[in-house]
């Protein structure tokens, strides 16, 4: 299976990449904001739970993101692989990850991970939200949490994934379509 893990701060343009390589790959797509706005549309029990952190910008426990992504995976089981995005965003959610993927016979091919520069991200943010409709991409101050908590608690499964030989960078700035095709030359080595 072709397991990616893809990879950047908020506003990196994750959700735009992953969709063209769902296309060009014919990957399953995990994707935790998109399982979060699942449980919040229908009012579940979690998807509260889920919003109160949300929007604070701050991450939602592990134990409530590894077991949405755990029932996820098992409906994905005959897939040619998945991309992952904007998941392990800890380093405790990377090893669950691993080992969920270890008792399932399959590992992470790779992680690609977008590079771009602070004020970058908060325009892409800002624009983001006059479209968007979240509340959290339209506040200075939750915008600025959500990038302090990723370079403080998410940054790290870079370093854990590099230590693996399985990190890859990119730089997220650029047209569209050419960032796309830096990303395809690194997971077609995979």
């Amino acid at each position: 299976m072709l397991n990616i893990v893809l990879f950047g701060p908020p506003g990196a343009g994750k959700g735009t990449q992953s969709e063209k390589l769902i296309e060009r790959y014919n990957i399953e797509h995990i994707s935790t904001g998109d399982l979060f706005r699942k449980h919040l549309g229908e009012g579940t029990d979690l998807g509260k739970l889920a919003r109160k952190y949300m929007d604070e910008g701050n991450l939602v426990p592990d134990e409530v993101v590894i077991g949405m992504v755990d029932e996820k995976i098992n409906g994905s089981l005959d897939a040619k692989g998945v991309i992952f995005d904007g998941f392990p965003r800890t380093v405790a959610q990377a090893k669950a990850l691993d080992s969920l993927l270890e008792k399932k016979g399959t590992s992470i091919s790779g992680m690609v991970a977008l590079q771009v520069p602070e004020e970058e991200l908060k325009t892409r943010i800002k624009e983001r939200g006059k479209t968007s409709g979240r509340s959290d991409d339209q506040d200075d101050e939750k915008i600025k949490n959500r990038i302090r908590v990723y370079n403080d608690e998410t940054l790290p499964v870079a370093n854990y994934y590099d230590m693996q030989g399985k990190l890859s960078k990119i730089h997220g700035v650029g047209a569209i379509d050419e960032i796309f095709q830096k990303i395809c030359t690194v997971v077609d080595k995979y």
